[in-house]
């Protein structure tokens, strides 16, 4: 006899029922999920940056409330940490790798192909890796941490919810843009995050959930005392047209210079593959290689929120500039190359400041002359151009220079230097940092921009079965008797072992003066002219333009027929589907 459910909980399914039914046709419902989520992350994140400075003062005997970075001396003893964290990390990889054996999915790669599907799994590896390596003192930052932590929780709670796939997506954006804002305590630049690096577009049925979610983690963030990574700064505006002129010369610098940083940290990493060395142990190798590096510049360690402050503030000579940056570069390449777990966007932002301190001194030198750049407005354009240039997101970058200074004339300026990046990387780099380390793996995203459906629309998706088949064999008299004119269009032969042997046109076969004693394989179009089932649609398209034909057979590797293709059936299907994502990028869907 089966047991009845307890009333309580049949109460609780309804509920929970009549709650999804909700999300899918009120805009209002999905908005207060959104603000739930953004308010647990931006406490997640408070957690996570407070844990990873406790842990850092720990080792490293850290006054008060002082950043790692901004310390002027670290002894010997103390810089052991870093190998001590390599291996611990290198452990951890090693036990995470037998529990999941695959490389995590992080968020900019779920939205693309997986429709916002991060597995809780994936999440907590990406963020326990990335707490030990900035824990530790490695060169990296917490942001991949933050935004996987609220990417993923929102992909959690939205899938238990079975919401569509675009809200899904829309969903973990606002999750990862709330993370990112109530770390800078700065909500614009948390909602532009997850527009531009999370989502990939502007849309409208985005801009509410997004935005709300934003603004309800940096209001939690505040509440719980979280302390904003950049602090306020003052700038001295713009007032010769000229100008403008000079700072487009730092954004094309930092262009170079961000190129050249993601180049430098692929090379780092496919050399120690090179070598040879354990995955497990090559955070160790990292760990020995930065305490050098770290004893001669404490700057270069963790993610430099406290040297980014004190060179901000400061007016250090050129020469000290330019080491600092070498010696930051070289610390994050090693630091990621080696297999320590995180991110360059925080690394983005202190090496911008320095190119943009060196390229307002390099002009004071080389144009004794002229009217200069103001150093700190340099530092601030430079600090938004090189993050663009890594990173990607030129309105994220110039929302995080406008909440820093209030400043909408240097803001202008700032998006004019991160606009000239951006087109100068696309152009001669066409990848983010994020989106290059995909790259490297074999996929072909370049945004976050959702390209998963065309990977879910296979040849063996979209096949229909064989109209007809026959013998290859058959004699062309003996097809005719079998397969009326305008029964088909088409016939599939197969060989004596039933694999595919080409494909004849009906009206080829009653064609006036065809010998009719002749194989009806004598009229095949060549059997090499197959599709893969694993193809996706665009490469079936692809196809179809190369051979020129109107339909085609879908074989398998052992050459058995699975199916067949039609050219005007792909490109339909094609043509809905894209009408169908225009609609939900502008929530009519």
């Amino acid at each position: 006899m089966t047991r009845r459910m307890p009333a309580p909980l049949r109460t609780l399914l309804r509920q929970a029922t009549a709650f999804r039914r909700r999300l899918r046709r009120s805009e209002a419902t999905f908005i207060i999920l959104a603000v739930v989520v953004g308010s647990v992350t931006g406490g997640l994140s408070v957690a996570l940056g407070t844990a990873a400075h406790a842990l850092q003062a720990l080792l490293f005997g850290l006054p008060g409330e002082m950043r790692l970075s901004a310390m002027p001396h670290l002894p010997w003893s103390r810089l052991l940490a870093l190998p001590a964290g390599g291996a611990v990390l290198g452990l951890l990889q090693y036990a995470l790798e037998r529990w999941r054996r695959r490389t995590p999915v992080d968020v900019v790669e779920a939205n693309a192909l997986h429709g916002g599907a991060v597995p809780w799994r994936d999440s907590l590896s990406v963020t326990a890796q990335t707490f030990a390596s900035n824990g530790f003192g490695a060169s990296v930052g917490l942001e991949a941490a933050y935004a996987q932590v609220g990417g993923g929780l929102a992909s959690v709670i939205g899938r238990r919810l079975s919401i569509r796939r675009s809200d899904l997506r829309i969903l973990v954006g606002a999750g990862a843009g709330a993370a990112i804002g109530a770390a800078f305590g700065a909500p614009l630049t948390g909602a532009f995050y997850a527009f531009e690096i999370v989502i990939g577009a502007y849309t409208p049925a985005a801009i509410a959930p997004v935005a709300a979610a934003a603004i309800a983690g940096v209001a939690t963030a505040r509440s719980l005392g979280g302390v904003p990574y950049l602090i306020t700064v003052s700038s001295v505006g713009v007032t010769r047209n000229m100008d403008y002129l000079a700072f487009v010369g730092i954004g094309l610098a930092c262009a170079f210079v961000g190129i050249a940083l993601m180049r430098s940290v692929s090379l780092v990493e496919a050399g120690v593959r090179r070598i040879g060395l354990p995955a497990a142990a090559r955070p160790f190798l990292g760990g020995l290689l930065l305490m050098p590096i770290a004893f001669l510049s404490p700057e270069a360690l963790s993610a430099g929120h406290g040297a980014l402050h004190l060179t901000l503030a400061g007016d250090a000579p050129i020469l000290i500039l330019c080491g600092v940056l070498a010696l930051k570069w070289l610390a994050s390449s090693v630091s990621l190359g080696f297999g320590f777990r995180g991110g360059l966007f925080f690394a983005s932002l202190f090496l911008g400041v320095l190119v943009g301190r060196i390229y307002a001194g390099a002009t004071e030198i080389l144009l004794p002359g002229a009217p200069h750049l103001w150093t700190q407005d340099a530092a601030l354009v430079g600090m938004a151009a090189l993050a663009v240039a890594v990173i990607g997101g030129p309105m994220t970058m110039t929302f995080l220079v406008l909440e820093a200074t209030r400043d909408f004339q240097l803001a202008a300026i700032v998006l004019t230097a991160s606009l000239v990046a951006s087109a100068v990387v696309r152009e001669l780099f066409g990848y983010s940092f994020s989106t290059w380390r995909l790259h490297l793996r074999g996929e072909v995203i370049r945004s976050a921009r959702d390209i998963g459906w065309v990977r879910q629309l296979t040849a063996r998706s979209m096949m229909r079965a064989a109209p007809v088949t026959a013998p290859a064999a058959i004699t062309i008299a003996a097809l005719r008797r079998r397969v009326p004119l305008g029964s088909t269009g088409r016939i599939i032969l197969l060989d004596a072992e039933d694999r595919y042997a080409g494909i004849v046109a009906t009206t080829d076969a009653f064609a006036d003066g065809v010998d009719c004693d002749a194989a009806a394989a004598t009229l095949a179009r060549r059997p090499d002219e197959t599709i893969d089932p694993a193809r996706n649609i665009t490469e079936v398209m692809q196809v179809f333009d190369r051979l020129g034909v109107d339909d085609l057979a879908v074989v398998a590797a052992d050459g058995a027929l699975l199916g067949t293709l039609t050219e005007a059936h792909v490109r339909k299907r094609y043509a809905n589907e894209l009408e169908r994502s225009q609609r939900e990028l502008f929530g009519e869907a």
